[in-house]
């Protein structure tokens, strides 16, 4: 654990401490207030004894120290290579231009390093500077609860204006893509950021009902899972933010009935579809049909 708040919680509480005590003697009350305020709730029943009984000697029985200097947090080596290899990742300029370039050390892994193998290769254009500039007005606007106007295009290349609230921004590994969930749009609740042209903020007047959100189209998916491979585990983790229902047919099978949104229906026939053999869907025919669909599909691309 390179970065984690449990294990610099007490580094970071009594760093503060010294602070203030370099600038006044720190009284009781202050020493109180400052463990509740950086660590734990019980923090102080072992911090304060540490200081005051001089196992820590840091804090001068008066409340003073005597350091010269405010003590600061400097990154171990290992921290600045993890840094330097996640800022080599494309995805790390849509959020910072910050590219954590550290000249002392060499990046721990790089990209080229990891290998994901059930990912599609068509995914966002992250380096593209319009999607760059889109990813970031809508970061921004997410942050700021700021409705948007965005010019996207649709499947047939037509370009439409809709009116958003957004609400946050998902990612698909599998796909390799982001998309902007909100509300209002008569499009539905979901937005690929591939899709968007332009998109700029509603300062003045938005409309009053972009927060109602568009009602859910709610379908069902039922399918036979083959339990090998730790396939049930696998499954029940791989949907786990989506309703289920599991139902025993034997030892090693299971019906599963999934409930999703309309609007999810492509990512889940993808997500269904990276189980192979292992997963049969039964019904609806409809859904069946969007699964022979994508197999002939891909086949006559040769994938």
């Amino acid at each position: 654990m390179l970065f984690n708040e449990l294990y610099s919680a007490y580094y970071n509480t009594v760093a503060a401490l010294l602070k203030q005590a370099m600038d006044h003697p720190l009284s009781d009350s202050e020493l109180s207030e400052i463990i509740h305020q950086h660590a734990f709730e019980e923090s102080e029943l072992y911090i304060r004894p540490a200081l005051k009984d001089q196992r820590w000697q840091l804090i001068q029985t008066e409340g003073t120290t005597c350091l010269k200097k405010i003590p600061s947090m400097p990154l171990t080596t290992l921290q600045k290579q993890w840094l330097k290899a996640i800022g080599m990742d494309v995805r790390m300029r849509l959020f910072t231009e910050d590219t954590f370039d550290f000249p002392d050390v060499e990046p721990l892994f790089m990209p080229d390093d990891i290998l994901i193998f059930d990912q599609y290769s068509d995914g966002d254009d992250y380096q593209s500077e319009t999607y760059i500039n889109n990813f970031r007005i809508l970061l921004q606007a997410i942050r700021t609860h700021t409705p948007l106007s965005i010019v996207q295009e649709n499947k047939h290349g037509q370009k439409l204006t809709v009116l958003i609230q957004p609400d946050y921004l998902e990612y698909s590994q599998k796909d390799d893509k982001f998309r902007l969930i909100g509300a209002g749009s008569y499009l539905g609740n979901t937005i690929n950021l591939a899709r968007i042209i332009s998109c700029q903020p509603i300062k003045e007047n938005p409309p009053t009902d972009l927060r109602k959100r568009n009602p859910l189209k709610l379908r069902s998916v039922i399918f036979e899972l083959v339990d090998q491979r730790n396939a049930l585990e696998r499954v029940l983790m791989h949907f786990a933010h989506f309703k289920k229902r599991v139902q025993k047919i034997d030892v090693n099978h299971y019906e599963v009935t999934l409930f999703y949104d309309k609007e999810d229906e492509t990512e889940i026939v993808i997500r269904i579809l990276s189980f192979g053999p292992l997963l049969k869907v039964k019904a609806p025919v409809h859904f069946v049909n969007l699964i022979k669909q994508r197999l002939i599909d891909q086949r006559s691309c040769g994938i």
